[in-house]
């Protein structure tokens, strides 16, 4: 994966179940674990990623 630029996701609480977010990558969202930050990284378009912030926040 090109350089990732991750921040942990203002959704995230603060009992360290957490996901950070870069934004960097052209066309893409990535997401991955806090706890693992050399594990996998969740790969999403644009507005894949919006449409899930979009559910979570109906749905919480």
């Amino acid at each position: 994966m090109p350089y990732s630029e991750f921040v942990k996701s203002s959704y995230s609480s603060g009992n360290g179940e957490c996901i950070e977010v870069a934004r960097n990558i052209a066309g893409t969202v990535a997401v991955r674990d806090s706890k693992d930050a050399d594990g996998p990284a969740l790969r999403l378009r644009p507005g894949t990623w919006t449409a899930f912030l979009h559910l979570v926040s109906q749905h919480g």
